[in-house]
């Protein structure tokens, strides 16, 4: 595409700003994006608003073809900080996609009323169709990674509460441990533990593993591990909660 074409559509957007944001703001109303209360008319018109800025300043670069250049580096920040945001306020990954993607609209009636020549027209149509969907897939990408990292952070908190640490008496703790004990759950019980017996100079730690349904040579190798550890760390181990079961005797008939 020519650059003419491209420095026309950056001042386009500067020069009618004012209606391009008036015709978003209406855009993202009819989609939906105030309606689950999480966001505010005023907080979204001022996101809207520095996004035109910032997208007006990256089209005057010419580089409509790759965002991942440095002239789009602060359209990249700033939709980053918004898809960030909108994962911890909860929006849906539609609902994030919807900031960039509702633009569509507006910008091409824009376009239509502004540029008379029909391959001028055309050429800008497309360029800013391929724009925006590059736009708001990176917004998706974003919000994606936030989520996971979220789900990551909490699924860590609620390991870290699942592996108690309880102080019984003075220098003796208890570990008491239920369900699956598996490698990442080890390292955490591990973890909390040394910690325990550095901070309080526990002498006996006491692992109860009663909660856990299966103990194999898996969980018998991240036991060790642990008492090992506490061992390193001045503090011998007491493993309870080991039982024998036996199987019922067959009755004769």
């Amino acid at each position: 595409m020519a650059e003419k074409n491209v420095a026309a559509l950056s001042d386009l957007v500067t020069k009618r700003e004012a209606a391009l944001l008036a015709g978003w703001m209406r855009s993202q109303t009819d989609a939906g994006s105030l309606r689950s209360g999480q966001i505010k008319v005023d907080e979204l018109t001022d996101q809207s608003r520095r996004f035109l800025s910032e997208f007006a300043k990256a089209l005057k670069s010419g580089q409509v073809d790759d965002i991942t250049g440095p002239a789009w580096s602060a359209v990249r920040d700033l939709l980053g900080g918004f898809s960030r945001s909108r994962a911890l306020q909860g929006f849906t990954p539609s609902e994030t996609a919807t900031f960039i993607f509702s633009l569509k609209e507006p910008l091409f009636t824009l376009l239509g009323d502004e540029i008379k020549g029909a391959q001028q027209l055309a050429d800008l149509t497309w360029t800013v169709t391929k724009l925006l969907d590059k736009l708001g897939l990176y917004t998706v990408e974003v919000y994606a990674q936030s989520r996971e990292d979220i789900l990551n952070r909490q699924s860590h908190e609620l390991l870290e509460l699942s592996t108690p640490v309880v102080e019984l008496w003075d220098k003796i703790l208890a570990v008491p441990l239920i369900g699956t004990l598996d490698s990442e759950r080890t390292q955490t019980v591990m973890a909390n533990l040394l910690d325990y017996i550095v901070k309080s100079r526990a002498q006996i730690a006491i692992i109860d593993i009663m909660g856990v349904p299966t103990v194999d040579t898996l969980v018998a190798q991240h036991l060790i591990k642990t008492v090992s550890a506490a061992r390193l760390m001045g503090a011998d181990c007491i493993i309870s909660g080991i039982f024998a079961r036996r199987s019922p005797r067959p009755s004769c008939i």
